[in-house]
């Protein structure tokens, strides 16, 4: 059966012999208040961090694209280094550069 007192940071108690009387300071009640809502951003974050995680493992990955590959964002052509064997060398260039 104890009684807490939120307003002057006592906690009492009955005893064996009398009242027992628990106190603190509002400093170590400031500090512990910090260090309650430090832990809780950090849950908070942790769990946002997992439910990201989360969602990305479940993401499929695009079955065309291999790790390591890279691939065009933009139209390519196919233009010839040597016209005498044109199926064989080719180079990729890009479609919306300019002639010149």
């Amino acid at each position: 059966m104890a009684v807490p007192n939120y307003t002057y940071l006592k906690l009492m108690m009955l005893g064996p012999n009398s009242v027992i009387t628990v106190e603190s300071t509002y400093e170590h009640a400031y500090d512990y208040d910090i260090e309650c809502i430090e832990y809780i951003e950090a849950l908070v974050e942790a769990e946002t961090l997992i439910v990201n995680l989360d969602r990305l493992g479940s993401e499929t990955p695009d079955s065309k694209r291999r790790a390591g590959t890279c691939e065009p964002t933009e139209a390519i052509k196919l233009v010839s280094v040597d016209p005498t064997y044109p199926n064989d060398r080719a180079l990729r260039i890009s479609a919306t550069l300019d002639t010149k």
